[in-house]
């Protein structure tokens, strides 16, 4: 019972993160119909730029950031998250303008290679020693080690507690508060009706007076802000940064993305439902089969809902008159 509780809380807390990550892709999808694989380097500078914050500002207050005894004020870990959503929202919004919109009507091939393209220049932009370096570094405790520790789960002797960490109640607390606002703007605001308006018909929906291109940009803020979310609470949860080109963090992207088509991309709600369901299939897979297959369970699950149903657990086909 122990071993099943911990495997399921660690199931939420990185499903949280793979959730925030494919809301990313699923909703430039939504609007443009593309694949921006640009979107997991998006999750890397958010990481970074929480980085780079921590270490600029904790000094400021007078704690060392380098030195694990000294804890800062919880105030602080907000403002590194809003800060590090912001400048992402402002890195979304120059992909869109500068690398995508020039694109809008070109055949589907060509943004594409656009995507795969930016992907390497913030890769390769990251790794530069003025910007964040290619070697690897510890993100700053921004949170205190604190835990809840829950009665003895089991029976006899192999009756033990488990505890849960701060982190994780966090993760899922900014998760779940992030989704709700994400869900209320989508379908509860003006720009989200107009949102869900560009995605079905775009071209309609500027004859009725949307201005698409404001719609398209603020969509590409949105996403590469909760990207900045998800990059932001990976960095406290595992400490340790790699670089920003390491297999880790591609690994890490394609998985949202995994996340994004298994739970039908374009549905905002599919890829929360996407997220959490392979980080259950990762985590359980891994704790009661083989943990050295744990991304072969994600892929496989892949292959099987894409043979299943083809447009995901909530996605929809769509019907073309020929």
């Amino acid at each position: 019972m122990a071993d099943f509780t911990e495997t399921l809380i660690a199931a939420v807390a990185i499903g949280s993160l793979y959730a925030l990550i494919a809301l990313g892709y699923t909703m430039v999808y939504g609007i443009l119909k593309i694949i921006n694989f640009a979107h997991s380097d998006v999750v890397v500078w958010g990481a970074w730029i929480s980085y780079l914050i921590a270490m600029h500002l904790l000094p400021a207050f007078g704690i060392d950031p380098r030195h694990a005894q000294q804890v800062p004020p919880l105030w602080m870990a907000g403002v590194v998250l809003v800060g590090a959503m912001l400048a992402c929202g402002l890195l979304g919004f120059a992909i869109e303008r500068l690398a995508y919109r020039p694109l809008r009507h070109a055949p589907r091939l060509n943004v594409l290679i656009t995507a795969i393209g930016v992907s390497l220049l913030l890769q390769n932009i990251g790794q530069l020693n003025w910007v964040f370096g290619a070697s690897p570094e510890h993100m700053p405790g921004l949170l205190p080690e604190w835990s809840i520790t829950t009665p003895a789960l089991g029976q006899g002797a192999a009756a033990r507690a488990v505890s849960i960490d701060l982190i994780d109640l966090v993760t899922l607390g900014t998760t779940a508060v992030l989704l709700v606002v994400l869900e209320l703007l989508v379908f509860h605001t003006k720009l989200g009706t107009a949102m869900r308006a560009v995605s079905f018909d775009a071209a309609t929906a500027s004859l009725l007076g949307i201005n698409v291109d404001r719609v398209i940009s603020a969509t590409f803020v949105l996403g590469s802000a909760l990207a900045a979310a998800a990059g932001f609470l990976h960095a406290l949860k595992y400490s340790g940064l790699q670089q920003p080109a390491h297999e880790a963090w591609v690994l890490l992207g394609l998985k949202g993305f995994v996340a994004a088509v298994v739970g039908g991309i374009g549905n905002v709600r599919g890829a929360v439902l996407g997220g959490f369901v392979i980080a259950f299939v990762e985590q359980f897979g891994a704790h009661y089969a083989s943990p050295h297959f744990r991304d072969v369970y994600v892929f496989g699950l892949l292959i099987a809902i894409l043979l299943v149903r083809p447009s995901g657990i909530l996605g929809t086909s769509a019907v073309e008159k020929v």
